[in-house]
């Protein structure tokens, strides 16, 4: 279950990364400035969406810079998750402007307005053309990094949302129906927030010291019990630092008779771990058994469980 990952050197991600944002931030004006003289809605909406785009990357790039400093005193796991939390930040901000996105629409079914569809179509294909090299920036660097997957999301919900405005905008060329603008913002908003409650929950998981979902922690404990001198596995705790560090930590009761061959089964249950599960950071805490954990849980610990038992060992 170990993964393989192809690295883009972080010199040229950050480089691919500050010339998406200055592509996105050029666009938003020019959008902006298309919708008011225009009118549309939808035009608008795929702007402050864009600009929403500028932003996201900016958080990422700046996360990306954070991620990379290393372990200290304070700070003793380094600072990886800074790109889940900008990841989080990103998908939240999607939330928030979709739902926005869908009062407006809902405004203007109630009370439609002149949309000029020449400018619409015109200034969409631009930022269709944004879109489509903001991709090609992020794409390769999206498939390794939540973070930047956010801010790709951003980028993919708006290319789509420029598809769908010029769309409306031809409609309303050829057969003057306004109702397709704010219908348009509807189903843009609709996708932003299916796109972004579908991706939200990792970022969260991750940062509720979740398992990772493909490694099931039964199936750790299953494989860790199958060797000879482990008597039983308990208080076992599977979690990601980041998105691509898995670490485990484990009460590994050893079987009677086995204590002096301590040392070789902690040896071969860490190269278990990461051999089947890909897990390359193992805390294992061997029990003789005369003196393991009493009623112990399989996953996490009873606040209880700290306490010293009669024979003076931690739990």
């Amino acid at each position: 279950m170990a993964g393989h990952h192809h690295h883009v050197d972080p010199e040229a991600g950050d480089r691919r990364v500050f010339a998406a944002i200055a592509v996105n931030l050029v666009l938003t004006l020019a959008q902006i400035a298309g919708g008011i003289v225009s009118g549309s809605l939808a035009l608008v909406a795929d702007a402050v969406h864009n600009f929403s785009d500028a932003i996201s990357l900016v958080i990422a790039f700046a996360a990306r810079k954070i991620a990379r400093q290393p372990a200290n005193a304070r700070m003793t796991f380094g600072y990886g998750r800074a790109e889940i939390v900008a990841a989080l930040v990103n998908y939240t901000t999607l939330i928030v402007i979709a739902l926005y996105l869908v009062y407006e629409g809902v405004m203007r079914l109630i009370d439609p307005q002149p949309v000029a569809g020449w400018m619409v179509v015109i200034i969409a294909g631009v930022a269709l053309l944004v879109d489509v090299v903001t991709a090609l920036l992020t794409y390769s660097m999206s498939k390794q990094s939540m973070n930047i997957r956010a801010a790709f999301l951003h980028n993919l919900a708006d290319a789509l949302g420029s598809v769908a405005v010029i769309v409306a905008g031809t409609l309303i060329i050829l057969y003057d129906w306004r109702l397709i603008d704010p219908i348009v913002t509807l189903g843009i908003a609709g996708y932003i927030l299916w796109m972004a409650f579908s991706e939200i929950g990792d970022a969260i998981r991750i940062l509720m010291l979740g398992a990772p979902p493909d490694i099931k922690s039964g199936e750790v404990i299953a494989a860790i019990e199958q060797i000879e001198r482990v008597a039983d596995v308990h208080h076992l705790h599977l979690w990601q630092i980041d998105e691509h560090s898995t670490s485990l930590e484990a009460h590994i009761a050893v079987a009677e008779g086995f204590w002096d061959q301590a040392d070789q089964l902690k040896a071969e249950i860490r190269a278990l771990l990461e051999d089947t599960f890909g897990i390359t950071h193992s805390i294992l805490e061997l029990e003789c058994h005369n003196h393991r954990c009493k009623a112990p849980d399989k996953f996490g610990h009873q606040a209880g469980d700290d306490a010293l038992d009669q024979h003076g060992h931690s739990h």
